[in-house]
């Protein structure tokens, strides 16, 4: 069973590898010959990138109670749905400070989730977990990398701009700070992790450095978010769902990650549903177009997520 889990995180950890490397291949053949994607055409590749990640946040319901009683299950969807419906007042509301503590959370979650696949990956295949400092210099890095760096990209203002006006300015006189400190963070990181033989992450980290710096802002999160972060944690679930785990005995990772997958689609047309209504009917707060509001909705819903995985992802961290 083991051998068939490690083939699991092995293919996401390919996946999300090659999904990073071709992006960065594309823009840079791209940047070379001068040329560039429109914006519009960026916006749609974005919300598509973004709607690819949903599901792997939309069943942690079975991954928290699966064998609960219908009464907690139920207060648990309930607070869930409230904690998600306050984040997203809160985020249309005060649309920067919203938007700076979703930079903040997003980054911290990330990061360490991509840490806590490492050690689940080493699980599977009867390795001895890093040490906790080791997950850590990874961590930060790894989060703060596809998040901030797009985020204080010069060429972001424009996409931030289209998207909302009011988070353009979202890091004020810090923006270069953020820059410096974030990529001073990750070389730091490199040299640690490859003095101490941790060479996946390292690559790992040079791969995000290079998707960050070179392809548009927006194509970098987006990227990030659906095709790395959103496939790793995907197949952290796979040792939680029954379905996906006899695909697992079966030697067919592909097959298991799409019982992972499959549960959490009803949640890509709800959010569509959604982020239309919103536009539709409260243009006040969602005017600037679909994709704000879709981004509204997936942060909103990343709230709650956080701190339904926190304690997932932190125990991930403890020795065995």
């Amino acid at each position: 069973m083991k051998q068939g889990l490690s083939q699991v995180y092995s293919w996401a950890h390919s996946f999300s590898r090659r999904a990073a490397l071709l992006v960065i291949l594309i823009f840079a053949i791209l940047n070379f010959f001068d040329l560039s994607l429109s914006l519009s055409v960026q916006l749609v590749i974005a919300l598509i990138a973004l709607l690819l990640g949903i599901p792997h946040g939309a069943i942690d319901h079975l991954i928290t109670l699966p064998k609960e009683p219908r009464s907690k299950f139920a207060a648990f969807i309930i607070i869930y749905i409230l904690v998600a419906i306050a984040a997203g007042f809160g985020i249309a509301n005060w649309n920067r400070v919203g938007f700076q503590l979703v930079v903040l959370m997003s980054s911290l979650h990330f990061g360490f989730g991509d840490a806590a696949y490492f050690n689940e990956w080493r699980d599977a295949n009867s390795k001895q977990r890093d040490p906790f400092f080791i997950g850590v210099i990874y961590a930060l890095p790894a989060g703060f990398l596809p998040v901030v760096l797009p985020l204080t990209d010069a060429r972001a203002l424009s996409a931030l701009d289209r998207i909302n006006p009011a988070v353009a300015d979202w890091a004020g006189s810090l923006e270069s700070k953020f820059r410096v400190t974030t990529l001073v963070a990750t070389a730091f990181a490199v040299l640690v992790l490859m003095i101490s033989k941790r060479l996946q992450k390292a690559t790992d980290l040079v791969l995000l450095a290079g998707l960050s710096l070179i392809a548009p802002p927006l194509i970098t999160f987006a990227i990030y978010f659906g095709c790395w972060h959103a496939i790793r944690h995907t197949a952290r679930l796979v040792p939680k769902l029954p379905k996906a785990m006899l695909q697992v005995n079966k030697n067919a990772p592909n097959s298991a990650i799409r019982q992972a997958i499959v549960p959490g689609l009803y949640a890509v047309v709800g959010t569509l549903a959604l982020a239309t209504g919103l536009l539709l009917f409260a243009r006040s707060h969602f005017s600037h177009g679909l994709l704000w509001s879709t981004l509204v909705i997936v942060w909103s819903l990343t709230v709650p997520h956080m701190a339904t995985t926190a304690r997932f992802d932190l125990g991930a961290f403890k020795a065995r």
